[in-house]
């Protein structure tokens, strides 16, 4: 019985959560603890990718047998990652030895029969005696992030929608224990010493109104379709893309100066620039991006973000701007309109 009361209570402490994240870092700490555990880790498929990883939270314990949390960006090359990527692309139940008296078994997180995920458990537990627990909650995640996903996800182009950019905006600031809440966002490993800080992007598509007007909204709908498309193939897979509401989106990208995020916004609107539309042929965007501080209420960086876009769309369209380098230069000194953005 008190196995059982353990098990319920697990479940209902991760099935609680309202936040992927959340979710992903409840599911591997209560499996870790039930199954007392030397590792579980939580792998996740790239979207659209080919056995990718896009993924990875794994729990251990520490020195004095407390577990603990750790979020991975996957190297695609890392050995230590093979058999849950093993596992994704042929989704089967794996189990392995992986020294004396050690053990692993990886089973797939499937979802209409594709294997989404991966969970993994390393414990001193022949498989036999785990397998049952490991895909018990490997379908609970599946089940429980698909009703998840169709509530956060825009229902048109798959980017996360609206409501949860303000959930995950104000959680990244209601944290105020470390500067510009990188932790939210995949750090960008190659420069670690570097500090780390948040941005935000508004990227707004150039006369979309033109275009439904002239060619009618099943195009329009193409346009934006392709358009999320290209952010995906464009950005990092640890940026944040939404879909703020029509022609307008937001990315959340994490570096560790303007200049990197700069250039990641210019490559994307090149893409888009280059791309061939449907009918349409050519489209562009405007973008416009500020950093979050340490103490900013969500429609203060949604504000500036938004100047920083109104500023591009009355100097020619098709092109990026930052607000810090505009209110350095003394480009937003004087009032400006209020742009597209609704604020909250």
């Amino acid at each position: 019985m008190l196995a059982h009361s353990r098990l319920l209570a697990s479940v209902a402490a991760f099935t609680h959560h309202r936040d992927i994240d959340a979710l992903d870092h409840s599911l591997a700490l209560s499996l870790a603890e039930l199954a007392s555990a030397r590792s579980v880790s939580l792998a996740k498929r790239a979207t659209g990718g080919c056995g990718e990883l896009e993924s990875v939270v794994r729990c251990t314990p520490d020195a004095q047998g407390h577990y603990q949390l750790q979020v991975i960006e996957p190297d695609q090359a890392d050995p230590a990652l093979a058999s849950m990527r093993r596992c994704i692309e042929r989704p089967e139940v794996l189990a392995e030895i992986i020294g004396p008296g050690m053990h692993r078994l990886v089973a797939p997180i499937l979802c209409d029969g594709r294997a989404i995920g991966a969970l993994q458990l390393d414990s001193e537990v022949p498989p036999s005696a785990s397998r049952s627990l490991v895909e018990g909650f490997a379908r609970i995640y599946a089940n429980y992030t698909a009703l998840l996903n169709e509530s956060e996800r825009d229902k048109l182009t798959g980017l996360y929608n609206r409501r949860t950019f303000e959930r995950h905006l104000q959680r990244l600031l209601s944290r105020h224990d470390s500067p510009a809440r990188a932790d939210e966002l995949a750090v960008d490993r190659r420069d670690a010493a570097a500090p780390v800080q948040v941005w935000l992007a508004i990227l707004d598509i150039d006369h979309f109104k033109r275009i439904n007007d002239s060619y009618g909204h099943i195009y329009g709908d193409e346009v934006i379709l392709l358009l999320a498309q290209q952010m995906r193939a464009s950005f990092r897979q640890g940026d944040v893309l939404f879909r703020f509401g029509g022609e307008e989106f937001v990315v959340l990208l994490s570096a560790s100066d303007e200049s990197t995020v700069h250039a990641a916004l210019e490559r994307f609107r090149r893409r888009v620039a280059a791309q061939v539309f449907p009918q349409v042929e050519h489209v562009t965007v405007s973008i416009g991006y500020a950093r979050i501080g340490d103490s900013d209420y969500p429609a203060t960086v949604l504000d500036r973000a938004d100047k920083a876009l109104y500023f591009a769309k009355k100097n020619g369209r098709d092109r990026t701007h930052g607000y810090e380098s505009l209110a350095a230069q003394g480009l937003l000194a004087q009032a400006m309109a209020p742009g597209s953005i609704d604020l909250f």
